[in-house]
Order: structure tokens, then C-alpha cells, then sequence
């Protein structure tokens, strides 16, 4: 981030360059300002509690919490505790900090703190970075600020009510004397810290709410940034690690010959995720992975083809009522749906998918002298902390964990931490610092996938076309209720008779969370319902949705501002129909629009999407954009082309060629409208998915009277 030089009259800390003090003295002088012998010495007398025991040469930075630092010279440093993965944390929780600070953000400095307790719970997941820091944050900016007014107002002798900060500095408001931060840093770190301190109104802030550029964009561009394959520590060495190919796989034996006549390299070594080959440079260990003769002991999931998931899937939903777990359950579903004037059923199917990270898997480790050291690309610093504790047997206070940016993580690089975990065990068993890297086929073939889930919905209208029952069955594998029934489980929709129930089938494909979650799948699956039942009403899908949810104004705002600005009134451009999906993620409120053709070849284009957005205040406007349009294009890749398929029980895929990623001439028109608000800020990193899929499959039906109910969306032939 530049740094701009600081104003003139800024008082200056004795290590300060002479000439540039005597300068400011002088431009001070002119000023003309009250008080101005008075201040011209605070240029060159430390200003500290005398009563303190140290001395002004031992001057030390003022750090009253966890996340902010200001150094003598005025300079302030402000910690991010959240993982860097293109979300724009390292801009937007610094600015909550600052806000409330009332720093000069061109003089702000933003730093990535390593895993530590200090920062509270670091698992960057959920769209939960912001939201579920906003407070914590603003208390931390809001107490240094009135520990630097109490600092001034001892230092001035007058009331701290007739003191404000502004800009980096706190003015005596009657004489207008002014103080930088860096003078005020060490008298104030001996006041007591307000537990308490007064927030600003919204109507108060200066920097949230404003388009800040990002402040890694510079070191981004420039390549200086610090991905996890960046990193390079003394003396360290390379690995590669050959996996079983059938998930829950072992290794039976192996043959490290061939792999150590490669040059380059160093040793073979079994680990507990498979055989790792360590080397000079990652081209060797690479090429001696694929050398190494490895017999596999392939277990039960090699029996698993995807016909034969999607079959027990199908006959796992036929079971009798009451086999699977009910999840919620409201009313009496049953009886509803037979009294209802009429029913809508359909089966959906999402298939696995893979994360696809753009910067595939890999951490750096080094275990030593009763130590571990990790360097990792990764959202759970803290779950890689314990990781490493019980690969070493090492307390957490021993494990440090350094956070790099992330080349993508999408939920990859959250729960289950086992490109971690394999370094960690490698550096133990080697004595020395080493990076594993993952090859992009490793990425595809080797990972946690989101699950694939089979379902069943009814629905049930009343004579105006009303819904009045629901039942939702949900089919899917075994990995926590939240990752495939979030989102399914309350519907933004009053439906007075509703059922979810849950039937576990799992052929031991590893799952985790996926951006969006349940709602990625979820939100599919329940608008392209939602459209179906309005259909089936005979009314227009934005009305009917409108009408439903006419008690809730927040919908209701996002809803009605997308159809305004995709031109829903008016008929599409010749070739073109529109669909429409709306979204509640958390405390945000999204609706989408999709125009979309379908070519005589069944390809189908999305031309244009206009997402309407209520996500609360806005910390950074510009950034918002960018995370819901980032959000759009992972979405439609996925409805499109995503799909992770399994032989034998090993994926299909293996990289870019045939898991294919949206191309940037198939990228759409994207139009973003943010509705302002005071409400507190909720989560956009994933909110902006869910409504995307069903906008798109809603618009093909539009167009061609196809329902799409099983994604990816492929060629409608």
C-alpha cells in the first residue's frame, strides 16, 4: 500500500532525520498556531509518564490489543487474524479497525497474524470474516483511540471532553493543539484499557463505506506477494507424495529403486497418506513419484462407480417414510399434500465437485530442537496448530503457524488440514525443512469433494396456487448434516406444512465444505422448485415469488431492484429468456436475474446476470462487488460444467482439460446493485452463489420448457 509522507506539522520522535525535524519546525512556525513553543518541544521531548519506570530511549511501540501497533513515529500496524484468499480481508477488517482508530490509512501498515488465541477463532469460513468481526474489531479501534485522547488530555492539563481524534492525531478542540498518535503512544500505554469504549454512529465514519483500494493488489501485481508455493526457508528440501488412488486406500508394498535412480533425488519415505519422494527441486520429486512402484491395498471404495452411487442414492430416497433422520419438521406435511387442489413432484441430482484451487495444495515444515515451524496457504491456521500437536506430540505453544495468501480455498483449505498434516509428518521423519507440493492432478483426484446429493421434493398448492406442503428428502454421504442440509432446512418462503428429512448413503468419497455449503446445492435445488410451483400456479415466477414473501421487506428490496434493472417487464432480446432466484444467506438478502440462450446445438450461453445485493453496511463497496461477482462465476462454472465422477473408485478427472473451468469469452455481462443499509454487515464470500444456478436453469426452462434437474447443466440434447 503507498505510504504517504506525513503532514508537515507532525511532531517527529528524536530518531527522526534532523533537517527533516527543522523543516517541520519551521512550516509549524508559520502556522501561527496557539501553543506553538509548547508543541515545537514535543517534537524533542518524548512524551511518557514520568511515574513510568522506563526510559525514553527504551521507547517501545503502543500495542493496547491484539490488533493494532503505533510506533513512535506515528506509524500504525494493524493485524488481520483471517486468511488472505482474494476475499479482500486484509483491506476490510484493517478499515473497521482504523474507523474507529481514526487513523490516517495512508499511514497504516496491515500485517498477517500467525495462529494464536489472541485473534479468537481464525478459521476464515462461513462469509463469517467481517460479520462475525465487525464488533470485536470496532472495540479494538474504539479503545486505542480513547486511551490516545486520555494520553492528550494529561499531557494538555484540560478535560479529555475537550479533546477529539481525527486523521492520526488528537486535537485540544478550544486551541486547536494537535498531537500525532506516535507522541501520545507511550503515555497512553500506561492508562487502563476501556472495556467499554463508544462506538461511532454509522451517519460518524470516514473510511467504511468508501471504495478502498485493496492493499494487496500492489505486492499481487508485482509478484512480491508471498503465495504458500513461494515460500523458501534455509536448507529445504522438495517432496512429492504418491496417494492411493481409490479413496481409503493403503499402501501393501512399494520399491523406492526407480524413484532414487531420478536425479535429484534424496530419499524415499512412507507416511501415513501414502509413499513421499523428497528431492532437490519439485520436477525431481515429481518425476520420482511417478517412477516409484507402489502395490495398493484398494479397500471397499474401489467396488464404487458413480451409476452405482446415483443407483443406491435413488434406492435409498424409496425407503419407507420414517427411516431417514427428520431434520425439521413443521405441521402435517402428509395429510396436506393429499388435501392439497394440487402437487408438484421432481427428483434433483448434484453431482461432487472439486475446489479446483487455482494454487494446488501445500504447506512448508520444519520440526527441530523441540519446535515446528509451518509456512501454509491456509483458512484454519489454528485446526493446522493441532494438527501439528498430535503429529509431534508437541504442545501448541511449540507450533507456530505462519499464514501465506491463498491461491484459492473455497472450503479446501478449512476443516480437514491434511496437506498440513503430510508436512509435518515429513519433516519429523527427515529432521529438516521441506515443502510438499500437490501436482494439479493430485488436486483433482486426491481431495475432499463437495457431496453429492439425490432429491426428493412434493409440493403442495392451495386453490390460489399458494404453496401449503412441502417435503424435501434429502439423499447424500455421511460428513455433518451442515455441509448438504443447510439451506434446505428454512425456507424464506412461509409454507405452513414443510418437512426435511435426511437419509445418510455414503460410498466413502471424502467430502467437505464447498463454497456456499448446503445453500450451493440447496439453493438450486429449492428455486428451481419454487419456480416449478409457479408454474404450476400459472403466474409469473418474479410475482409469485414476490407475493410470498411480501412481508419481508428486505427480500422484497432485492427482489423487486433486480427485476427493475434485468428489464423483467419487458420482453428479452430475440433468442434470450430471463430467469429469477432469490436468496437468503445469513443476514443477506440476494436476488439474481439470468439472461440466457440455448444455441440449436443445445449449448446454452449465459449473455447477462443482475444480482441485487442487501448485505448491511459496507465496509468496502468496492470489494463487495468483487467477492459477488467472483461468487457468480464460481457458481455458473459449476452449474455448467462442474461434476467429479468416480470408476472404480478413483475420479475420472484429473485436471483442467476435462474439469473444466468458465473461459473468459464465455464469461457474462455482470451487473451488481448494492442496497444501502445500517443494518449490521453480513457475509458476501458466499452468498453471492446459491441464487446463480437456479437463475440460470430457470431461464433455460423459460426459453425452452426444459427443466434442468440434474447439474451440470451440459448440452439440452
Amino acid at each position: 500500500m503507498p505510504q504517504n509522507s506525513s503532514p508537515s506539522i507532525e511532531p517527529r520522535t528524536p530518531s527522526s532525520d534532523m533537517s527533516h525535524a527543522t523543516v517541520n519546525r519551521r512550516e509549524f512556525l508559520k502556522t501561527g498556531a496557539a501553543a506553538g513553543a509548547s508543541l515545537v518541544i514535543g517534537l524533542y521531548l518524548p512524551t511518557f509518564d514520568p511515574s513510568a519506570s522506563h526510559a525514553p530511549a527504551a521507547r517501545e511501540p503502543f500495542k493496547p490489543n491484539a490488533w493494532i501497533e503505533i510506533r513512535p513515529d506515528g506509524a500504525v500496524t494493524i493485524w488481520t487474524g483471517r486468511s488472505e484468499m482474494g476475499q479482500g480481508v486484509r483491506t476490510a477488517m484493517p478499515m473497521i479497525v482504523a474507523e474507529e482508530l481514526e487513523a490516517d490509512w495512508t499511514r497504516v501498515r496491515v500485517a498477517q497474524a500467525d495462529a494464536d488465541p489472541a485473534y479468537g477463532d481464525q478459521f476464515t469460513v462461513g462469509s463469517r470474516s467481517v460479520r462475525s468481526g465487525f464488533e470485536p474489531l470496532r472495540k479494538a479501534g474504539a479503545a486505542a483511540r480513547e486511551l490516545l485522547i486520555g494520553a492528550a488530555a494529561l499531557t494538555w492539563n484540560v478535560p479529555r471532553e475537550a479533546c477529539r481524534a481525527r486523521n492520526g492525531m488528537v486535537e485540544h478542540v478550544p486551541t486547536g493543539r494537535r498531537l500525532g498518535y506516535g507522541d501520545l503512544a507511550a503515555r497512553a500505554a500506561t492508562l487502563p484499557v476501556p472495556a467499554d469504549p463508544p462506538l461511532k454512529r454509522p451517519s460518524e465514519f470516514r473510511i467504511l463505506g468508501q471504495r478502498v483500494l485493496r492493499v494487496d493488489t500492489p505486492d499481487k501485481v508485482s509478484g512480491a506477494a508471498i503465495f504458500g508455493l513461494d515460500v523458501r526457508v534455509p536448507g529445504m528440501v522438495y517432496a512429492a507424495v504418491a496417494r492411493c488412488p481409490v479413496f481409503g486406500g493403503r499402501v501393501k508394498t512399494f520399491d523406492p529403486t526407480p524413484a532414487l535412480a531420478v536425479p535429484g533425488v534424496q530419499r524415499v519415505v512412507q507416511i501415513s497418506s501414502g509413499v513421499a519422494v523428497v528431492a532437490e527441486r519439485t520436477w525431481a520429486a515429481f518425476q520420482g513419484k511417478k517412477a516409484i512402484k507402489i502395490e495398493w491395498d484398494e479397500g471397499p471404495t474401489a467396488r464404487w462407480s458413480s451409476d452405482g452411487i446415483w443407483s443406491a442414492f435413488a434406492a435409498a430416497a424409496a425407503r419407507p417414510q420414517g427411516e431417514g433422520q427428520v431434520v425439521r419438521t413443521v405441521g402435517d406435511v402428509d395429510a396436506n399434500l393429499k388435501a392439497a387442489a394440487r402437487t408438484v413432484e421432481a427428483v434433483y441430482q448434484a453431482p461432487y465437485l472439486a475446489h479446483a484451487c487455482m494454487e494446488p495444495m501445500n504447506c512448508t515444515a520444519q520440526v527441530r530442537g523441540g519446535r515446528c515451524e509451518i509456512w501454509a496457504p491456509t483458512q484454519n491456521p489454528q485446526g493446522i496448530q493441532r494438527g501439528a500437536a498430535r503429529v509431534t506430540g508437541l504442545p501448541l505453544e511449540a507450533i507456530t503457524v505462519h499464514v501465506t495468501y491463498l491461491g484459492g480455498g473455497f472450503g479446501r483449505r478449512g476443516g480437514p488440514v491434511d496437506y498440513a498434516t503430510e508436512a509435518v509428518e515429513l519433516a519429523q521423519k527427515i529432521a529438516g525443512p521441506v515443502q510438499v507440493v500437490w501436482t494439479r492432478e493430485d488436486d483433482i483426484q486426491n481431495a475432499l469433494y463437495r457431496p453429492a446429493t439425490y432429491n426428493v421434493l412434493r409440493g403442495g398448492l392451495d386453490a390460489r396456487g399458494v404453496p401449503l406442503a412441502w417435503s424435501h428428502r434429502l439423499v447424500g454421504p455421511e460428513g455433518g448434516s451442515f455441509l448438504i442440509t443447510r439451506g434446505a432446512d428454512e425456507l424464506i418462503y412461509p409454507v405452513p406444512h414443510f418437512r426435511l428429512e435426511r437419509v445418510i448413503e455414503d460410498p466413502g468419497i471424502p467430502v467437505a465444505p464447498w463454497r456456499g455449503v448446503g445453500p450451493s446445492q440447496n439453493g438450486w435445488v429449492v428455486e428451481s422448485f419454487v419456480d416449478e410451483l409457479a408454474h404450476a400456479a400459472g403466474k409469473d415466477p418474479y410475482a409469485y415469488r414476490r407475493e410470498l414473501v411480501a412481508g419481508q421487506p428486505r427480500l422484497v428490496g432485492v427482489l423487486d431492484l433486480a427485476a427493475q434493472r434485468a428489464g423483467w417487464a419487458s420482453a428479452p432480446p430475440a433468442g434470450r429468456s430471463r430467469g429469477i432466484a432469490l436468496w437468503q444467506f445469513g443476514e443477506t438478502y440476494l436476488a439474481q436475474v439470468a439472461e440466457v440462450s440455448v444455441g440449436s446445438d443445445g449449448g446454452v450461453r449465459v449473455h447477462r446476470v443482475v444480482c441485487a445485493a442487501d448485505c448491511g453496511i459496507l465496509v468496502n463497496p468496492d470489494t463487495v462487488e468483487a467477492q459477488l461477482q467472483g461468487a457468480i462465476v464460481y457458481g455458473l462454472t459449476a452449474a455448467l460444467y462442474g461434476e467429479i465422477t468416480i470408476e472404480r473408485g478413483r475420479v475420472a478427472q484429473s485436471n483442467f482439460s476435462d474439469y473444466r473451468m468458465l473461459e473468459l469469452a464465455e464469461m457474462p455481462e455482470i451487473e451488481v446493485q448494492l442496497v444501502q443499509s445500517e443494518a449490521p454487515p453480513g457475509g458476501v464470500g458466499e452468498a453471492g452463489l446459491p441464487p446463480i444456478a437456479p437463475a440460470v436453469c430457470n431461464a433455460v426452462f423459460a426459453g425452452t420448457g426444459k427443466r434442468v434437474r440434474r447439474l451440470p447443466i451440459g448440452r439440452l440434447v
